[in-house]
């Protein structure tokens, strides 16, 4: 019988999820992603927007990765400096951001953040978990379901740490 391997859990917000799960499910260390909508006064997707940021629910191993080094790669994927824009997608929903319901993640990532000499520039945002809501089915692993679905981040990005 398989050992399971103790995961722990954290969202990343990096504008439009369809691209952002694709990349988070190639990284190293991460066992299960699912995308979202985090930090919303709903816990429906029905209805008008209600300043939910669209996210990737992430479990990782943190014998294999850290937060620290999700925070890296999370960086890699956006325009750390840009609020509620991440290429061609603008809104709320498309901000960046971290999120946690374990405040030692938010340390990290704050950690993280403050260690860059940018740090002062940065929009990223670090805060606990207060709501999540799974997107449909339709955005679940959409990428690899309609490769030919627009996404602002480059296909060679996207595929950089598949094995």
């Amino acid at each position: 019988m398989d050992e399971q391997c103790e995961t722990d859990e954290i969202y990343l917000a990096g504008g439009c999820l369809w691209g952002v799960q694709a990349f988070v499910t190639t990284l190293p260390g991460v066992t299960f992603t699912e995308a979202g909508r985090v930090n919303g006064n709903s816990r429906s997707l029905d209805g008008d927007y209600d300043g939910y940021a669209e996210c990737v629910r992430t479990r990782f191993d943190p014998t294999v990765v850290g937060v620290e080094q999700l925070m890296a790669y999370l960086f890699e994927i956006i325009d750390p400096y840009s609020v509620n824009r991440q290429g061609p997608d603008v809104g709320e929903k498309y901000r960046t951001g971290v999120y946690s319901d374990d405040p030692s993640h938010l340390d990290q990532a704050r950690a993280f953040i403050g260690a860059r000499d940018d740090a002062d520039r940065i929009a990223v945002e670090v805060l606990p978990l207060g709501n999540y809501v799974r997107s449909a089915d339709e955005h679940q692993d959409r990428l690899a379901r309609v490769p030919d679905s627009a996404c602002h981040l480059p296909r060679e990005l996207l595929t950089k740490y598949c094995s």
